[in-house]
């Protein structure tokens, strides 16, 4: 029944709001991650990217069904920037999935039936207090800090990019993304397609995230971080081809 994970229908949600951070990694210590079939995105030809996005979507159900039937969810994804060339020789800008968290077991079963996407439940919590923002997970390890701020807002410090411009071309989420059954060397494709995105840069003044710490990243720098909301968002049906 694995035929099942391949994204046999389209999907859609309504982001409420989404929170990506994006790590900038030497392309050595991510390059052994992603499969064979892609490559890492890179930026100046040093540096690899890796995010973790955490998304509160609403009404997600099968693309064409009403609100009514769907469901909300919270869900983090951690991804690989990455490229790929299709069958066609076009060339792909995408994410590589790693790990997929959400708040409900209910999603986290119906999506590891419906897609490649490794999910687990977990708990996610967030906390507001006057213009400080945590997002927390006590089983998954991690808490991010946000804080608002009024006028212009600087890259992080040990940011590799010179200005926000450069940032936003790894900003994710990208058009596409791809998993890889490397027994039968097929590559699923997932295009989303979405609607009012405009990513806001965010000041981040705290994180630790155990994933990315057990990944054992030695020189991995936040590189910027980005937030959108009110996003109407839809996943393709998934095409699957063979590489080489």
């Amino acid at each position: 029944m694995s035929f099942l994970k391949n994204h046999l229908f389209g999907v859609e949600a309504f982001f409420e709001s989404s929170l990506v951070l994006t790590f900038a990694v030497p392309k050595e210590e991510l390059a052994e991650l992603i499969p064979e079939c892609l490559e890492l995105d890179l930026f100046k030809d040093k540096w690899a990217f890796i995010a973790m996005a955490t998304v509160q979507t609403k009404n997600l159900r099968p693309k064409g069904f009403p609100n009514f039937l769907g469901n909300d969810f919270f869900l983090i994804g951690y991804r690989v920037f990455v490229r790929y060339t299709n069958a066609k020789g076009k060339k792909l800008r995408g994410l590589y999935i790693l790990k997929s968290e959400t708040n409900k077991k209910k999603m986290a079963f119906m999506g590891n039936i419906f897609t490649h996407y490794n999910y687990t439940a977990t708990d996610i919590n967030q906390i507001k207090k006057e213009d400080v923002t945590e997002i927390y997970s006590k089983k998954s390890n991690f808490k991010i800090v946000i804080k608002e701020t009024i006028g212009a807002i600087d890259l992080p410090k040990s940011s590799p990019f010179d200005n926000w411009k450069e940032a936003r071309r790894f900003a994710g989420p990208l058009p596409f993304t791809f998993t890889y059954n490397e027994k039968s060397k097929e590559v699923l494709i997932i295009e989303g397609v979405r609607k009012n995105w405009k990513p806001k840069p965010v000041n981040i003044t705290a994180y630790d995230i155990s994933f990315l710490e057990d990944l054992k990243l030695e020189k991995s720098v936040l590189a910027n971080a980005f937030k959108i909301e009110n996003v109407p968002y839809y996943w393709k049906k998934g095409v699957v081809e063979l590489w080489k």
